[in-house]
């Protein structure tokens, strides 16, 4: 239904969860501004990029978009790090500034995130839509799992034959949100993180009533359409047909994305959670 030119200008243009400063001690690497021209989405059209999983097509859409900067090459992507046929992990990006001639190793993150006050520390409260995942999780994995793998010795090892030294790299992440609050919270601020990265709202499943839901119209996209902006949806349903198609997805505990469409031009984004 959707194309992937879609899906990459809506990965493109979800913000960082965090800015110029860092947070929890990791340095944001920020995506260049990118002409989202018919050309260029030509271009995207013509890269075949397959699966359904989310995290493997935005590591594709992220290479793809630095492929078009002419200050940035990407030296290896997706570099897998052995010891005696194990894998220990994998770097996702190293890259190339030519303009400030720096190489930087990059980890890729795109996450959608629901707030969940119940928990009493405000970064904790951030956590996946059906509870599986969280901010804190991700941070502490990039902390002690996936950024140390660079100095691993089967990892300069490997950086050897690239004529690269890894006490040179410097070490980022680009962590883009998609954040959904409680409803009745909608509109404040939050502490930390980049309020920008708000998409939406969530609801409980009792709350998703007919009194106030049943006069518009929706479509829940599958996960790798997530990303897409709702006013590019061309199917929508009825509430009593999308309460249906949510009731199937909370038997195996899923809570859907839906996109809720108030008028021509007017959508919300919302996840209503089974929990």
């Amino acid at each position: 239904m959707f194309q992937d030119h879609q899906r990459f200008e809506g990965f493109w243009k979800t913000p960082s969860l965090w800015k110029e400063d860092r947070l929890f001690g990791l340095r944001q690497f920020n995506l260049p501004v990118l002409d989202f021209r018919e050309a260029f989405y030509s271009a995207i059209n013509s890269e075949k990029i397959s699966g359904s999983v989310l995290g493997k097509r935005v590591e594709r859409f992220f290479e793809v978009g630095l492929q078009q900067q002419e200050d940035l090459e990407i030296i290896t992507a997706n570099l897998q790090i052995s010891r005696e046929k194990i894998t220990l992990g994998e770097i996702d990006f190293l890259v190339r500034d030519k303009k400030e001639e720096r190489v930087s190793h990059i980890e890729l993150v795109y996450k959608f995130y629901v707030y969940d006050p119940t928990f009493p520390e405000e970064l904790a409260r951030w956590i996946g839509p059906n509870r599986r995942d969280s901010l804190l999780q991700k941070t502490e994995k990039l902390k002690q799992k996936q950024l140390p793998l660079l100095y691993k010795p089967e990892t300069k090892e490997a950086l050897k034959a690239m004529d690269l030294d890894t006490s040179d790299i410097r070490q980022e992440v680009c962590f883009k949100a998609n954040l959904f609050v409680p409803k009745h919270l909608a509109g404040l601020e939050f502490p930390l993180i980049n309020n920008q990265c708000i998409a939406g709202y969530w609801i409980s499943f009792s709350d998703f009533s007919e009194e106030n839901y049943g006069d518009f119209e929706y479509f829940t996209p599958v996960k790798k359409d997530w990303p897409v902006n709702p006013d590019s949806g061309r199917e929508w349903f009825s509430y009593k047909e999308i309460k249906e198609q949510i009731k199937d997805l909370f038997e195996y505990k899923k809570a859907p994305l839906v996109w809720m469409k108030k008028g021509d031009e007017e959508y919300e984004r919302l996840f209503v959670v089974w929990w």
